[in-house]
């Protein structure tokens, strides 16, 4: 399900070095598409890009960093080889590229979530499409292989999740409940993408019925979702606030959604008995961000769709801690459809003529979505 090609991905050209040094360890994952590089340090550090890639290589400046002595390994994935140097004021990492590749980002983690230790991460990109490599081609017993079973039927599986239920009403306004119109605009988007005979359509709740909101992430996983859509309304300070908003997941949901992970072992299912959990986490690192960009481009997608049927907020793409949006493998977003304490959002969410039209638009954008896939996919 998730673009990234996972097979090959493996913890590779790992080096240790002193506990003391500043470096403590380097690690690699992923494949021809998308690699990460951890470096494990002692303590905190800024560093500058010396070269970008452009070159064939890329060179990373470390300043007031030490280790043992001159680090090197052989490569995985964009990675080809890779070496420490020492300067008298600071580390050099050089990377030697198997293939056109770019800096896509670079961050600091700060120790937290059960690491001791900070972590200077490089994540690059391939240029112009990934290149199949042996490993992908013929995966390894050893290296970890985790992904999500196809549809039997062929078709495209959509979750639709009608936020709140039973004893869970939301937000209020003058004569409707935020669960009522959600019900009723699920049951409407699921009308519009089954008449289609595209899609496996799963709600995580058909009546007025109060569910979870780990079980309703659970849902969509266990129905090996493609896309995941949540639909909610919002209520304002006032009621002179309206239009419609999607929520994608911020970075620190990233974060509580690896924390939710290492506890509950979502992502190691078990058919890798003795999987290694670094390996485990740098496979959910790439995953979760596939995984957010796809929620973003879709994002944008669902919001072009619906700007000609409802009011937009002025900033309407937005990002949050939401627990809906956990699941790290799933496209997700959250629509609000409006204001429910605004006297015309809640009018139009309320009318049926009116909620089919803006579930029409969802539905245009979902296959819109799946559309740029598979022209992607065929090039």
């Amino acid at each position: 399900m998730a673009c990234l090609s996972l097979a090959a991905l493996a913890v590779g050209g790992a080096a240790r070095g002193s506990a003391s040094s500043g470096l403590l360890n380097v690690r690699l994952g992923g494949d021809q598409t998308e690699t990460r590089v951890v470096l494990d340090l002692d303590r905190s550090v800024t560093g500058k890009l010396v070269s970008d890639g452009a070159d064939g290589k890329v060179v990373l400046s470390l300043p007031r960093l030490d280790t043992a002595g001159d680090l090197r390994g052989t490569g995985q994935g964009l990675v080809r080889r890779w070496s420490i140097e020492r300067g008298p004021t600071a580390l050099k990492l050089h990377i030697e590229l198997d293939r056109d590749a770019e800096v896509s980002r670079r961050f600091l983690l700060s120790p937290g979530d059960g690491v001791a230790n900070y972590r200077y991460v490089i994540d690059l990109k391939a240029r112009g499409g990934a290149a199949p490599t042996r490993a992908e081609r013929e995966p390894s017993r050893s290296a970890p292989v985790v992904t999500r079973a196809p549809s039997r039927s062929g078709l495209r599986v959509i979750v639709i999740d009608a936020g709140h239920g039973g004893k869970d009403p939301g937000a209020a306004g003058v004569a409707n409940h935020e669960k009522d119109l959600t019900l009723a605009a699920a049951k409407a988007l699921r009308s519009r993408l089954e008449r289609t005979g595209r899609y496996r359509v799963v709600m995580t709740r058909s009546s007025d019925a109060y569910i979870p909101l780990d079980t309703r992430v659970k849902i969509a996983r266990d129905a090996d979702a493609d896309l995941f859509i949540s639909l909610h309304a919002d209520s304002g300070p006032t009621t002179l606030t309206r239009g419609a908003s999607v929520y994608t997941l911020s970075e620190r949901g990233e974060s509580r959604a690896t924390t939710v992970l290492r506890k509950d072992d979502w992502l190691m299912p078990a058919s890798l008995p003795g999987a290694d959990r670094t390996v485990g986490e740098i496979i959910l690192d790439l995953t979760q961000r596939s995984t957010r960009n796809r929620s973003a481009v879709f994002a944008e997608l669902l919001l072009d769709h619906i700007a000609d049927e409802t009011t937009l907020l002025s900033r309407s793409h937005r990002d949050g801690n939401l627990a809906v949006l956990l699941a790290p493998d799933v496209p997700a977003v959250l629509l609000e459809m409006g204001f429910v304490n605004n006297i015309e959002d809640e009018r139009l969410m309320a009318d049926p003529s009116a909620r089919a039209k803006l579930m029409d638009a969802v539905g245009d954008a979902v296959d819109a979505w799946f559309a740029r896939q598979m022209k992607t996919a065929s090039r």
